[in-house]
């Protein structure tokens, strides 16, 4: 500890990112990157803006970009929020919309940062359990349950399980807690899930968070957005505003851009992923797994006779690295694997095949 640090720093728990190792050979399976490139025109896109123009402040409103996003949902752009990954933009939902009155909830078993930004801001929060099924109980988000609340955030898909819910149960929690906001963060909505994107016009208290990280390949061009009612849209704003005014550069918005229009990619890169993981549950059972129900890009997964953190570590071995986390204390002996290529999935399962022989 520094004695230079303020209070607040001396007190955070950072977010831990998943690794990024630089190993010969490896099958990276651990960070839910997607396993296909981008859109060729992301990469014709940010070719032809890599000009004179890069001396020239980036479009502070990203105007060109939240217009294409809204026309992909038949929004207006005035319901649109970009910001550098859905990771900043949540940060800047977490200071403008949850810093609340009353403590924040989301589920106890989620996205590991939820925590992370209440210390940052300083919110009031509560966790609600998962049931025995490692699900979102959206009942326990009603307010005859909750009680009195300043906000709800939760996945769908919820990670790093991958279960996601339907439309209709969603629409159900937002409808009901229409004196506080509902963050849907729908980071792996794409994989199989349903977007709440079209509720956003009938209810002014809903924000739906995406990413162009996961099903448009684009983890490192770091874009994310926002779809919500304009109130809440201009509170994420002055925000941004009173922070960074210019948070994505040219490059982004035109890669970015690029990406909402390729519509043809994105849909045959999404359904790639979705086929292998179905794939790759089926193999993994005839294993022994159990592997949870995703609608994710990845799977959540335990064999009966290995701690998680021991099959990590057999996998590693092999040069496959996978996610495993060691607290809570009711997951540890999960593993979380993205889906990778056909190939790499075939090697993974030829990997844990090896693994349970060689342990008899």
């Amino acid at each position: 500890m520094s004695r230079f640090w303020s209070r607040l720093v001396s007190q955070l728990d950072p977010y831990v990112p998943g690794e990024q190792p630089r190993m010969q050979n490896l099958i990276k399976l651990n960070s839910n990157e997607h396993p296909y490139g981008p859109s060729a025109r992301v990469i014709e896109a940010i070719a032809s803006a890599n000009n004179d123009s890069l001396r020239l402040y980036p479009d502070p409103t990203a105007q060109a970009l939240r217009e294409s996003i809204a026309k992909n949902f038949a929004l207006k752009p005035e319901h649109v929020f970009v910001g550098n990954g859905s990771d900043e933009v949540l940060a800047h939902v977490f200071h403008a919309l949850l810093k609340q009155d009353a403590p924040l909830i989301f589920p106890d078993i989620s996205y590991s940062f939820y925590p992370v930004y209440c210390g940052l801001y300083e919110i009031d929060y509560r966790t609600i359990p998962l049931d025995d099924d490692l699900c979102i109980r959206l009942d326990d988000y009603m307010p005859e349950r909750a009680g009195k609340v300043g906000g709800i955030i939760f996945p769908n898909p919820n990670a790093p399980t991958g279960r996601g819910h339907p439309l209709d149960l969603i629409e159900s929690v937002v409808a009901a807690n229409p004196d506080i906001v509902v963050v849907i963060d729908e980071a792996y909505v794409d994989f199989g899930a349903t977007t709440a994107a079209s509720l956003v016009t009938k209810y002014p208290n809903l924000l739906v968070v995406h990413t162009l990280s996961k099903s448009r390949s684009l983890a490192g061009l770091r874009v994310g957005y926002a779809l919500g009612h304009p109130d809440l849209i201009q509170g994420l704003d002055r925000v941004k505003n009173s922070f960074n005014s210019y948070p994505l550069d040219r490059l982004a918005q035109a890669g970015a851009i690029a990406a909402m229009e390729d519509v043809a990619h994105f849909d045959h890169t999404r359904k790639a992923v979705m086929h292998s993981r179905e794939q790759l549950t089926r193999d993994l059972t005839s294993l022994g797994f159990d592997v949870l129900p995703s609608q994710a890009n990845f799977i959540f997964t335990r064999h009966p006779e290995f701690s998680g953190e021991q099959f990590a570590a057999a996998l590693r071995t092999r040069n496959i690295i996978v996610r495993h986390f060691k607290s809570p204390q009711r997951i540890t002996n999960y593993l979380r694997i993205t889906i990778g290529t056909d190939a790499e999935c075939e090697i993974l399962v030829k990997a844990c095949r090896e693994i349970l022989a060689a342990a008899k």
